[in-house]
């Protein structure tokens, strides 16, 4: 019967609008030149009868992330609605005031929603990043306490500082003596990796190896989170679901896929029971553990718990790294301040991180304005509303704030948004008799500057995030040059899953520096020390 109306109602209605689409495409091409570098729009797209704009949708599929970026540019009021199949509506802006509408003032309304949550239960669960309500707000309570703890910033520090000394800094060593190209962004991802599970679970799987070896998890883990964002972007979700019922293709793949991730998880959870009754008088840093600890020893509801962490510090932080790196390979200036910071700070003993390291802070930060790690995030209205410049929501309908575009909205940062300057995060402090001139951060509210969201979802990992960012910057840069290959300055794709990625990886050559600039830029870092 499924099969019967398929056939009958979907298939031929969709072979009708992909004809349509591809003659009117052939056609279009026969008389104007496809430009090497995609030119913005000057106007919104047209919208059909019954389709919408579907038509645009479709062309642009392929840079999605830029096409919108470059709508929201032209929209007066930074806020586009956006015409679907059948009337259906959904709204993309840009506008800090809709943004904080949205995340604070109007919260109640705003939330991950039905539609969310069923694209992608199957691999987040339940989830802290998949929820909301009470069982949110219950999850969000107990990892905020955690995350402000002294013990577990101390075990943070010291799971980096090692991952850094023992795996990062030798396969680095290696790589410079022999002359090999690495994908540092799957370097990145393989020290995030290892990081993230010491942090939340007390698991080492040692994924940064010098033989670079894969892992059935870890490719299972991408192959879920490319589909998961592929469901979430497609204009037409009816064919994923088709497909899932059919289980065909990818849909396919991602069963697979979540079922090797559920099964890595609950070995986990397992072994750290066991681990937990045979230690009992031992305390557990580990994130994993202060949750069992407290009696939430559900295992589906810990699973949830699990995938939802390696997510969440696994992609965002090597995405941020990622990107780091290349723009300050193409910015000399910048990486010489960077190190110049770190050698003026060498007679700290005790610091705090975002008050000394504030131009690489500022660097960071402004790395991540140009390239977020999570370019979009998208609410779900659970009752009618009205946005502050007027755009009329229905419950049901989608807003999504769209963190690349205020990035690179001239409104916001200015007519030299394109450039990486970090110090447009700065100001000059004086010279004075006791002390020479500083920097001092200036940080922009949250709703203007969305990496981390804002309200009362703002990421909890954020001091977490620049912490280890901030010390593998250091550990890196004072031993090693990150040279892209080739070094030609052209830009590399982004792309969006879930969260960002570097489309084709970052091919490097390491080359080391002067052996006695490295020694004394290591021994400067040595004496670093978090509080």
């Amino acid at each position: 019967m499924f099969l019967q109306l398929l056939a009958t109602g979907f298939l031929p209605l969709s072979l009708v609008l992909i004809s349509f689409f591809l003659i009117k495409t052939t056609s279009s091409s026969k008389t104007i030149k496809k430009p090497s570098t995609p030119i913005a729009p000057t106007t919104l797209p047209k919208s059909y009868p019954l389709v919408g704009q579907i038509f645009s949708i479709l062309a642009n599929s392929h840079r999605r992330i830029q096409w919108f970026s470059d709508l929201l540019q032209i929209s007066p009021s930074a806020t586009i609605t956006i015409h679907r199949f059948f009337g259906q509506r959904s709204v993309v802006t840009s506008n800090p005031a809709v943004v904080q509408h949205m995340l604070k003032s109007h919260f109640h309304i705003y939330q991950k929603g039905d539609t969310f949550r069923r694209t992608i239960i199957d691999f987040l669960g339940n989830g802290i990043f998949n929820s909301d309500g009470e069982n949110w707000k219950f999850q969000r309570q107990v990892a905020s306490h955690e995350f402000n703890t002294k013990s577990l910033r101390n075990f943070v520090e010291n799971v980096v500082d090692t991952e850094l000394s023992d795996r990062l800094v030798p396969i680095l060593s290696i790589a410079s003596a022999q002359n090999q190209v690495l994908d540092f962004q799957d370097i990145l991802q393989r020290f995030a990796f290892d990081n993230i599970c010491k942090i939340a679970f007390g698991f080492d799987p040692i994924y940064l190896s010098p033989s670079l070896s894969q892992s059935k998890f870890v490719q299972a883990f991408e192959d879920a989170v490319k589909i998961s964002g592929d469901r979430l972007a497609t204009p037409i979700p009816l064919i994923w679901k088709i497909k899932k019922v059919l289980n065909v293709g990818a849909e396919k793949r991602i069963r697979m896929a979540i079922s090797e991730i559920h099964e890595f998880a609950r070995e986990i959870i397992r072994e750290k029971k066991h681990e937990l009754r045979e230690k009992a008088s031992l305390d557990s840093v580990d994130l994993l553990s202060r949750f069992l600890n407290s009696g939430h020893s559900d295992e589906v509801f810990v699973t949830d718990i699990i995938v939802s962490f390696i997510l969440a510090g696994r992609d965002t932080t090597s995405a941020a790294l990622t990107w780091f790196f290349w723009l300050i390979s193409k910015n000399p200036r910048v990486q010489s301040e960077i190190l110049k910071e770190i050698t003026e700070n060498s007679e700290a003993t005790v610091y705090d991180e975002v008050k000394h390291m504030v131009y690489t802070h500022a660097a960071l930060c402004e790395s991540m304005r140009l390239y977020p790690p999570v370019p979009v995030d998208a609410k779900e209205a659970v009752s009618d509303d009205v946005l502050p410049e007027g755009t009329v929501v229905e419950k049901g309908m989608r807003v999504s704030y769209h963190v690349y575009a205020m990035g690179r909205s001239e409104q916001l940062w200015g007519p030299d948004w394109a450039e990486f300057k970090p110090e447009r995060w700065l100001e000059k402090i004086a010279e004075t008799d006791k002390e020479a001139a500083k920097w001092n951060f200036m940080g922009r509210d949250p709703y203007t500057y969305t990496v981390f969201q804002a309200g009362p979802r703002i990421c909890l990992g954020k001091d977490m995030a620049f912490l280890q960012m901030k010390r593998v910057v250091a550990g890196v840069l004072t031993r090693f040059k990150v040279v892209p290959v080739p070094a030609n300055g052209e830009e590399p794709e982004f792309v969006a899953y879930l969260t960002a990625k570097m489309k084709g990886g970052f091919p490097v050559r390491i080359e080391k520096r002067d052996e006695r600039l490295q020694t004394q830029l290591v021994e400067k870092v040595a004496r670093f020390h978090y509080p």
